[in-house]
């Protein structure tokens, strides 16, 4: 949850509770029944209530507002609504059957750094999301949520991607020049996803939805308001902004058809093996120059938590080395005989660290030393560190960025090619029924 945490954030700030209203009847009048909710869905064992739905359709609606969307027909915004409804509920069941939790700690941790990164304490943020009119204990559900989803993402989708040296070669022999040397296009787009095995007739159906999706944009409806209409993507209801993406993050199908248009432009309705797509470039930039960065030789001593050595153990094992470290001992043979890092074998030496190699912690504090000075002891999120940086330099690393930014951009390319497909193989093995015409 990166910039997701903030992007997490305006939308639950965005929310308030469905009020209702109170009815009262004259005393002449017979009471009769009023019906308060109704299921709008059902979602294999689950439900989806009315109710539920208009609290999330509140919710959008000041999102949208907020992001002065236009706002799309509201039938339309319900049924895309409950789309992504149905698929949030379909994955946390399956996170359930699967046992992916998310602890109190864990939560509790999240929230603090969501209310620091708005510059305010647990209480301060508590009080202002209340004061918005947004139940904390549903909020907090919700951020429980979004982190259980992510979760799964990562387990099942994420974490199975591999990007092999061939794969990296080939596409910076092809791609790269093929994109103009490895430019960057700013886009939006509208998926409509289509089932696996779908017949015929849904094919023709769902091509149809897409053409008039198209034929709305050309007529110069905002595109965004189109795609919170008629996008089956994750981000619809942010307009379909993808924002920055290089071409080894985006399938070729989409290069090609980006190639072809200038700013402002939008794509003919294109066909993958998720479904029919629609884009539109918002912008393109060049390549980047050479890159050159300040590296750091360092080696460390790392001391692990685990369920046989506490917090405080750790710690104080970490403080009894560097007291040695004080006193003369030299630092590689305490790695070789303490450290339980797999760089413990060559002394704790990492070699030549770039800015952004290591978790913040740790390049924070291997930062503000000085060639040949310790470190007190460091907690980041492997456990206990004592570092000493032996030198550093300046150092062109456009190469090594350059293939490490392939691998990463053909590694997010695989990873949402494999999510949509994850999450269309989990559509289609669900049962779904639609409520939402009874009366």
């Amino acid at each position: 949850m990166t910039s997701s945490k903030s992007k997490l954030l305006s939308f639950f700030l965005a929310a308030s509770l469905l009020s209702l209203t109170h009815l009262s009847s004259a005393e002449t009048k017979p009471a009769r029944a009023v019906a308060l909710d109704r299921i709008v869905a059902v979602v294999n064992s689950d439900v989806i209530t009315q109710l539920e739905l208009d609290e999330r359709l509140h919710t959008v609606i000041q999102q949208l507002q907020k992001q002065g969307t236009p706002m799309p027909p509201r039938d339309l915004l319900e049924k895309q609504l409950l789309e992504r409804m149905i698929m949030d509920r379909l994955q946390l069941q399956f996170a359930q059957e699967t046992g992916v939790k998310i602890d109190e700690v864990q939560l509790d941790k999240t929230l603090q750094r969501i209310a620091q990164e708005n510059k305010l304490s647990p209480e301060q943020f508590r009080a202002a999301l209340e004061k918005d009119g947004v139940n904390f204990s549903k909020f907090r559900e919700d951020i429980r949520n979004e982190i259980i989803m992510a979760r799964l993402r990562e387990r099942e989708v994420d974490n199975r991607v591999t990007v092999s040296d061939g794969e990296v070669d080939n596409y910076l022999n092809t791609r790269g020049a093929v994109a103009g040397g490895g430019g960057e296009y700013s886009l939006a787009h509208i998926l409509v996803r289509v089932p696996e095995q779908a017949s015929p007739e849904q094919l023709q159906k769902l091509k149809s939805r897409a053409l008039k999706a198209l034929e709305e944009v050309q007529a110069g409806k905002d595109f965004r308001q189109i795609a919170a209409s008629y996008s089956d993507a994750p981000d619809a209801l942010e307009g379909g902004v993808l924002g920055w993406r290089t071409a080894g993050q985006l399938p070729a199908l989409f290069v090609e058809a980006l190639n072809n248009l200038k700013p402002g432009e939008t794509s003919q309705v294109l066909r993958s093996p998720n479904g029919f797509h629609i884009l539109k470039l918002l912008d393109k930039r060049g390549k980047e120059t050479p890159f050159v960065v300040q590296q750091t030789h360092v080696r460390h001593i790392l001391i692990k938590v685990n369920e046989v050595v506490s917090e405080q153990d750790a710690r104080n094992r970490a403080l009894q080395l560097k007291e040695r470290l004080d006193n003369g001992a030299k630092f590689e043979e305490l790695a070789r005989l303490h450290s339980e890092d797999g760089s413990a074998s060559r002394g704790g030496d990492l070699g030549w660290i770039s800015p952004g190699d290591t978790v913040p912690e740790f390049e924070k504090a291997m930062d503000a030393l000085k060639p040949g000075q310790f470190s007190d002891p460091v907690r980041s999120p492997f456990g206990w560190h004592l570092i000493e940086v032996l030198e550093r330099r300046s150092q062109d690393v456009s190469k090594e960025r350059t293939r490490m930014q392939a691998r990463q951009e053909i590694r997010v390319r695989k990873a949402d090619e494999a999510y949509q497909e994850w999450l269309r193989q989990l559509r289609d093995r669900a049962y779904v029924e639609y409520r939402m015409d009874d009366k």
